[in-house]
């Protein structure tokens, strides 16, 4: 039996001021990785959205110094410079080094904050070696400095004077590397995408953003459109099929409610929702809202101008949601969230006022615009068309006993075990690296589906046509999860789908087929993160009795560099996994010990779904831009 461990009340911790952040990061911005460092400017930078929605402040800047500091600059009011009743201390200090002081907990600060906890200021200086603060306020210039921890180097000063009518605050931080081990490099083009998203949300505000560690690295977003300008560019690269955008907005109960919509010719639903400017990944009332109003207007329209006949099928949401780009952005002033990731609005009466600022403005374009209402009604005619025929389609892909149907579509190797949770499937182009690769499998727990050709481009394909491919019709069959309406993760019989295809051009382009097939199709098993990308070795490297298999000529460059002057290693380069024998390709791709794997990530919808667009739409342009922009990544080009 163990011993008893001593534990009486000298064993409990009380964490002063901001220990406690500094303990536990995680709980404060969710980690310390690349996404928790670039949280730290979200937080600085809602304050001044915040000041710009209580319509004090037009101009933000936000600038990346030499040394990776940050600085967020406003023309705000600039913060309260008195003594704070509670504290004792200057309402700057205050702020900066008390949690859950600020001026988002009622008290007629701010209607609406974009903060989730009103911790922002006070975490950012708890995770910063020093933080800087200078504010000017009714003429005079105010400074303060904390050091490491968030401690005050001495308190607010008044360091100079401005003039009377100039106004704002400037705060400038450097995080700390001892928090932030693995990096402190800001990202511009997450700085970048981020701000454009605030200033598309929030019309009228100018948000500049500088990086002085590249000469004359500068963007500038303003628009006074809004989300209008918003969804113009999400449908940059598609082709609406009406010509302006449709937008409403409404305000109930002191809860503000913007939408805007524009149908394209594409088959899938780009749908972005906000609630006081943090994005809904999970959705929530305000989209529940605008949704059942969607479906039932539509439906209304299309039985009263008798576009449906009386005993027709009514229309889904599915349906009526084919080609849509829509944005929603709600701004409330208590936002309840709920959901995996909290980041799914809960507030049941924002479901109803979503619903009537909506259906006030849908109902009145409907009734205005005859020939664009028949346009976006026929589109969703067609849609639903193509389910029923998609549901025809997906009796081909059912399951009529465990394994039946695999066995007879494809030639798919299975694994032995039932467990999903240690079942691995790999993906694979043509006979041959199916042939080495069921060869080098662990039979247990890794099955080998070899494909015939390129699949299908979903992107330019309704689930109906996609369908009629066997090869994707073998894939669904063979994850057992169903498509479309019938789509249930909980029946996936793999936990690792491994993409595992030639290190050359044909090989990139099957493996961003079958993304965009999964991506389209299959979304949850990406967000899931059960889909995966084999990195197979480009070189094996043979110097006396050591083998050495390297993923890239980088890596073989480095290699040599380790070896004696005078070395002459065999390099064998391999053509495709085809050419590799089974233990190649089981000791590099395959076998858990020494395989990479890469994990095939969508951390931002938006811009996956836009990437999947210019990659794999209609329009040549977006594609030969890209190309151009990123010939200078290309290595080991087989032409």
């Amino acid at each position: 039996m163990a011993q008893e461990k001593h534990y009486d009340d000298s064993d409990i911790q009380v964490l002063e001021g901001l220990e406690a952040v500094r303990k536990r990061p995680g709980m404060y911005i969710g980690s310390t990785s690349e996404k928790g460092l670039h949280h730290l400017v979200w937080e600085i930078v809602d304050n001044a959205i915040d000041e710009a929605l209580a319509g004090y402040c037009d101009d933000i800047e936000v600038i990346i110094g030499k040394g990776n500091t940050i600085t967020v600059k406003d023309d705000g009011r600039g913060m309260p410079t008195g003594i704070n009743d509670k504290t004792g201390l200057s309402t700057v200090e205050t702020i900066f080094t008390v949690l859950h002081a600020g001026g988002k907990f009622g008290g007629g600060g701010y209607k609406v904050s974009g903060g989730l906890h009103g911790v922002g200021a006070s975490v950012v200086n708890a995770l910063s070696s020093w933080l800087e603060v200078t504010i000017c306020r009714e003429g005079k210039i105010y400074y303060q400095k904390f050091e490491k921890g968030g401690h005050p180097v001495e308190p607010l000063k008044e360091i100079g004077e401005c003039e009377e009518n100039r106004t704002g605050t400037t705060v400038t931080f450097k995080a700390d590397p001892e928090i932030f081990t693995e990096t402190t490099i800001y990202n511009y083009d997450i700085l970048a995408k981020r701000l454009q998203e605030l200033a598309f949300l929030n019309k009228g505000i100018r948000i500049i953003l500088f990086d002085e560690r590249e000469e004359d690295k500068k963007q500038e977003f303003l628009y006074n459109g809004g989300i209008i300008e918003y969804v113009n560019m999400l449908n940059k690269n598609k082709t609406p099929i009406h010509k302006d955008v449709i937008y409403f907005e409404g305000i109930e109960d002191g809860i503000e409610l913007e939408v805007a919509i524009q149908y394209n010719d594409s088959y899938n639903s780009s749908l972005y929702s906000f609630t006081n400017n943090i994005n809904t990944y999970e959705g929530g009332t305000h989209e529940d809202g605008v949704k059942r109003a969607l479906t039932r207007l539509i439906n209304n329209y299309a039985k009263n101008n008798k576009i449906l006949k009386e005993n027709d099928d009514a229309l889904t949401g599915e349906d009526v949601r084919e080609g849509l780009t829509m944005i929603i952005s709600c701004k409330h002033p208590d936002p309840q969230f709920e959901g995996q990731t909290k980041t799914k609005l809960g507030n049941p009466e924002v479901r109803k006022i979503a619903d009537d600022v909506f259906s006030e403005g849908f109902e009145r374009f409907l009734m205005e615009n005859p020939d664009e209402a028949r346009i976006i009604i026929d589109k969703a005619i067609t849609a639903k068309n193509a389910r029923m025929a998609a549901k025809k389609a997906r009796e081909l892909t059912r399951r009529k006993t465990a394994l039946d149907t695999i066995n007879t579509i494809g030639k798919l190797a299975d694994c032995t075990s039932k467990d999903a949770s240690i079942s691995e499937i790999f993906i694979v182009e043509g006979d041959s690296a199916g042939g080495s690769a069921k060869d080098a499998r662990i039979p247990k727990t890794q099955a080998i589906l070899p494909l015939r050709g390129k699949i299908l481009n979903v992107e330019k394909a309704r689930l109906d046509r996609a369908l009629s491919n066997e090869e994707i019709r073998t894939i669904i069959t063979a994850f057992g999860t169903g498509i479309g309406e019938e789509f249930n993760i909980d029946n996936l019989r793999y936990h690792k789908i491994v993409i595992m295809t030639d290190a050359d051009v044909d090989g990139s382009h099957i493996r961003i087929l079958l993304l965009t097939l999964f991506y389209r199709f299959f979304k949850p098993i990406i967000e899931g993160g059960y889909v995966y990308a084999a990195q197979p070795p480009l070189y094996k490297v043979v110097y006396g009795k050591n083998i050495k298999y390297v993923l890239s000529d980088e890596e073989l460059a480095e290699y040599r560099a380790t070896l004696p002057p005078n070395a002459k290693p065999v390099v064998n380069r391999f053509k495709g996994l085809g050419e590799m024998d089974a233990i190649d390709l089981r000791e590099t791709t395959m076998h858990n010990d020494n395989r990479v794997l890469k994990r095939i990530t969508v951390d931002d919808a938006m811009a996956a779904d836009k990437i999947f667009t210019d990659l794999m739409g209609e329009d040549v342009l977006p594609r030969k831009d890209f190309i151009e922009q990123n010939a200078q990544f290309v290595k080991n080009l087989d032409i």
